[in-house]
């Protein structure tokens, strides 16, 4: 049963920027509006709630029919009626390493599903003594069984500990699939990172049965083929644009969380160099925010939003279209980017007292669902205008 939370309307105010609180670090942006853009006007919204009794959900994806398949961390994935009803768990999932951040995280499904009923996920595998971030696909029959399950990606080498596994996959139309992966809670001290024979850190190309594309900038080269970027912290956003382009989006330590629009065989710089500083107050490597070999991030918070998933918005909402929309886990928002060749032009948070907003997924009708991540979790649609 669909339940209405609330309507919202909210007065048409201009900011000279969103209001987010002395900055960590003393850094000066690259360029303009690199950080801290302008407030764009507020948009009056109306929100309700749409499905609960989640626990910990962390991913969704609409099935095209009303219907949305979504994860929960501790290892399970629900079909979520056009009505708001909950199924039983789907069986055939692979176990997964259900501790600190580790578990059942992203699901998608393919550009083709209504022919191929083909699902994505990625997850934290247990792996010996330690975990790794995978992806994996199955097809999703019409007994709402998963069948025909197997990993197309296996992060290389697994470690221990429950951190910073990233991790979102977006299947795409010409075959190829990207997965994101964090740097495993490395810090300072994260050279495989850096190290291109890895994948932390790392953003990742494959096909749909895991093979690589002969066109990756690694192939050939002494790293691992799998490898489009690097340098990369703890990415646990990603987004295609109507261009087809991969937008990412990472957590900073203390201040430092990027938006990159990752590039073949570009270095996005961590450990070397960040926006932020570390937990305890020192510096990130040497204390530099940028270094020529490194590029930089196309925008940058300062301090953090803890970025969840996000999704380039395609809907009914005129005022709205081509932003990019970035659920906010701390301090908790729907942050909304106004976008324009490439750059941020202002910026608008929403839900900011929903909690925890972990994923977003932008509907044909132009509505937003969001997932807010908590032991209780909530699917709500969020309405502009």
């Amino acid at each position: 049963m669909i339940r209405f939370l609330s309507a919202i309307l909210i007065p048409t105010l201009a900011w000279a920027e969103v209001p987010q609180g002395p900055p960590n670090a003393d850094f000066t942006p690259a360029f303009a509006e690199q950080t801290r853009a302008p407030a764009l006007p507020r948009t009056p919204v109306t929100t309700e709630v749409f499905a609960d009794g989640l626990e910990n959900p962390w991913g969704i994806a609409a099935l095209g029919n009303g219907q949305f398949l979504v994860t929960e961390r501790p290892g399970r994935m629900r079909l979520i009626n056009a009505d708001g009803r909950i199924s039983a768990p789907i069986p055939g999932l692979p176990d997964v390493f259900d501790s600190g951040q580790g578990g059942l995280l992203d699901v998608a499904v393919s550009p083709f599903f209504a022919r191929d009923r083909t699902v994505f996920w990625t997850y934290a595998k247990p792996v010996g003594n330690g975990a790794a971030t995978a992806a994996a696909r199955g097809v999703l029959g019409t007994d709402g069984r998963l069948s025909d399950v197997r990993d197309i990606f296996v992060q290389e080498p697994a470690v221990r500990g429950g951190r910073h596994f990233g991790s979102r996959v977006i299947p795409m139309a010409d075959g190829t699939v990207w997965i994101t992966t964090g740097d495993r809670g490395a810090g300072d001290s994260g050279t495989l990172v850096q190290d291109i024979t890895t994948t932390h850190g790392k953003v990742i190309r494959v096909n749909a049965d895991g093979t690589v594309p002969a066109d990756n900038p690694f192939v050939g080269q002494d790293g691992d083929d799998r490898i489009w970027s690097l340098g990369h912290r703890n990415m646990q956003g990603a987004a295609v644009d109507a261009d087809g382009t991969l937008w990412t989006v990472e957590h900073g330590p203390r201040g430092g969380d990027e938006l990159n629009q990752p590039r073949a065989g570009r270095n996005y710089g961590w450990p070397v160099v960040s926006y932020g500083i570390n937990y305890q107050g020192s510096d990130v490597g040497a204390g530099a925010a940028r270094a020529p070999d490194f590029t930089e991030p196309v925008y940058y918070w300062d301090p953090v939003i803890a970025p969840g998933g996000m999704m380039f918005y395609d809907g009914d909402h005129a005022d709205w279209q081509g932003d990019l929309l970035i659920g906010s886990l701390n301090p908790g928002a729907l942050v909304r980017l106004k976008m324009q060749d490439g750059r941020v032009l202002g910026e608008e948070r929403l839900l900011t007292d929903a909690g925890r907003i972990r994923d977003v997924e932008v509907l044909t009708d132009g509505s937003v669902m969001v997932l807010t991540d908590a032991s209780r979790g909530k699917v709500l649609r969020l309405t502009p205008g």
